[in-house]
């Protein structure tokens, strides 16, 4: 195989090729660096003699020896270092060695080695340039160059590096084949093809000089270029179904529909349940309006459990987005997604697969037991434990989204949904202190970065804390909630009541609702907020007329807090007779308090506590 130095995937060659240059590995072309500068460090000490301004003229002696012993020492730990894979302690160690010796060119190489590991491009094609310029000879210092070269994407010089190897060291195949690589890299196709004909020549035919050449030609629109170089692939080894299949692709891509046709055929007769060609083959039966020649080939081909799960959730996942527009699309996924089940009887994506068919469709039911069906094969993925928290939250099925979101929790401590949704299911259950727990957790796992999500979540804890008349806490949560979402008129709403109904911070609430009330004008709910906010305000006659708009609505006329509000804003405004009437039209609706029924027993209005 064709060694690259700019991690470039390659393909397996065919056929034996001749011997390429001899590899050196990572551990002895450390350790030829390691003898260079030992070679360069270890001579003979001598004494050095400098004279220090002193009063007595004396001289101090330096042995060199020390700063060798210094240096030494330096160049073993910075080999550790990146050995260990401490690279960065490594470039920190090289550089000081390079303080002491600046005249050693394997230093430079090896930090900039240790640049390209660390993903500094620019230093480390300073540090190659400066080995590569100090010793013109090494063919190390010049493939570190060509992949400092590369890694800066500057590929045209990277070629030429190569060039300059592949001329010197010309029984080198690999030292070609990069040229070619980075010419092609470097949008040059013509010169790149030039390099591979000469590679071939040299080589013989072979399936990665085979596979770069055909691209090259795709590349420059040579079709029946690139198809010739797979042809002759499958001449050279008529029985591997792969290159028939590229070769189909080629034409497939170029819309050359009956020449592609007849390869993957040629494919089927000799693997009949080939998957791509059978998907190919179904393709063109859509669009000719064969149907059943098309749903034939398509079963052929998901019914064959050695068709990988993977690329057949890829096929049927737009199924999710085009059933939106075509209902009749809902149905062709299904059976797919059944068919990759029963393909598949043990794969969790299976059934997920099918799970998110039905959610889409809105059938809830038979996804959760799809979704159930795939944690139970694999508990790991966090995904579909989601739909399952979120399906029960929509099902407002609060005992089974608690008892999920707990295993949620447990298992993903780190997710923020998981402590979220138990914060939700404990709210509906009205276990408000386990509520505000689980929310407080969400909130610090800090995972969410959504404003809207984290908005929701201090909303909830607002109401949570409220039901448990933390008023501080639940103040407080509501003003981060709109801190994150200003417009957010059910916590505008929420908040408004609640400091109305404590007679605090009027003017904040009336302002609050106000704005609930231009955000959705026609909410019965904020009108009635905003008329009882009036109301504690002492601003009677305005608070009649907004409940007045608010009893246009039947929705109003059927809600007995509404109704009781109303008529407390009707006594306060001497219409005790007409008070009286909703008070009782209240109580036949279901309104059943303790203040209510003194209210019509007494004939008077009575402010209810808060709670009672």
């Amino acid at each position: 195989m064709f060694r690259t130095h700019n991690n470039d995937k390659t393909l397996p060659v065919i056929n034996s090729l001749p011997a390429f240059s001899r590899r050196v590995s990572r551990l002895s072309l450390l350790l030829a660096g390691f003898c260079c500068v030992l070679g360069m460090a270890c001579r003979t000490g001598k004494a050095v003699t400098s004279r220090q301004p002193s009063s007595r003229n004396t001289h101090v002696v330096r042995d060199s020896s020390l700063l060798q012993q210094r240096a030494d020492s330096l160049f073993f730990s910075a080999q550790r270092s990146k050995l260990l894979g401490d690279y960065r302690t490594a470039i920190t160690q090289f550089s000081d060695y390079l303080r002491l010796k600046r005249n050693n060119p394997t230093a430079y190489y090896e930090l900039a080695r240790l640049f390209i590991e660390v993903r500094n491009p620019q230093y480390a094609l300073g540090f190659a340039r400066r080995a590569a310029a100090m010793d013109t000879t090494n063919k190390w210092f010049q493939i570190t160059l060509a992949d400092a070269f590369g890694v800066n994407a500057q590929f045209d010089s990277a070629a030429a590096v190569y060039s300059h190897l592949s001329a010197r060291y010309p029984a080198s195949e690999e030292y070609l084949y990069n040229k070619g690589m980075f010419l092609a890299k470097a949008d040059k196709p013509d010169e790149a093809l030039v390099v591979f004909d000469t590679l071939e020549s040299r080589a013989g035919l072979v399936e990665e000089l085979a596979f770069q050449k055909q691209r090259l030609y795709l590349k420059l629109n040579r079709v029946e270029d690139a198809a010739a170089e797979v042809q002759k692939l499958i001449n050279q080894n008529p029985e591997d179904v792969r290159y028939y299949l590229i070769l189909g692709d080629i034409y497939n891509s170029n819309d050359r529909m009956e020449e592609a046709t007849a390869i993957y055929n040629e494919v089927l007769e000799r693997d009949s349940v080939n998957p791509r060609a059978l998907i190919a083959l179904s393709g063109y039966a859509k669009k000719e309006g064969r149907y059943d020649a098309y749903w034939n080939y398509l079963i052929r081909a998901f019914s064959n459990p050695d068709y990988n799960i993977d690329e057949k959730v890829a096929y049927v996942y737009p199924y999710l987005q085009m059933q939106k527009l075509d209902t009749s699309k809902l149905m062709e996924g299904l059976q797919l997604a059944r068919l990759v089940i029963e393909a598949h009887p043990e794969e969790a994506k299976a059934y997920a697969l099918q799970a998110d068919m039905y959610s889409q469709a809105g059938m809830l039911d038979s996804a959760l037991m799809d979704y159930n069906k795939a944690v139970t094969l694999d508990s790991t993925r966090f995904t579909v434990w989601y739909q399952l928290m979120w399906i029960y939250s929509k099902k407002e099925e609060p005992d089974n989204l608690l008892k999920v979101s707990e295993v949620v929790a447990e298992r993903f401590p780190k997710e923020f949904m998981g402590h979220y949704f138990r914060g939700v299911a404990n709210f509906l259950l009205q276990n408000y202190p386990a509520s505000i727990e689980a929310l407080n957790i969400a909130v610090q796992t800090g995972s969410n970065n959504d404003k809207n999500t984290r908005a929701d979540v201090f909303s909830l804890l607002g109401d949570a804390y409220h039901a448990t008349g933390q008023h501080l806490m639940s103040d407080s949560s509501y003003d981060r909630a709109l801190a994150l979402k200003p417009n957010d008129a059910m916590v505008l709403n929420n908040f408004s009541y609640y400091l109305s109904l404590r007679g605090e911070q009027l003017s904040k609430a009336e302002s609050m609702s106000k704005r609930s009330l231009e955000l959705e004008p026609e909410s019965t709910n904020f009108m009635d907020t905003y008329a009882w906010i009036l109301f504690r305000m002492a601003r009677y006659e305005q608070a009649r007329e907004w409940m007045e708009k608010a009893m246009q609505y039947e929705e109003a006329r059927e809600n007995p807090n509404m109704l009781e509000h109303y008529g407390d804003i009707l006594f306060n405004l001497h219409q005790v007779d007409k008070a009286l009437e909703y008070w009782q039209l209240a109580k036949q609706k279901g309104a059943n308090s303790v203040a209510l029924a003194r209210k019509i027993a007494e004939k008077r209005y009575i402010l209810a506590t808060e709670r009672e």
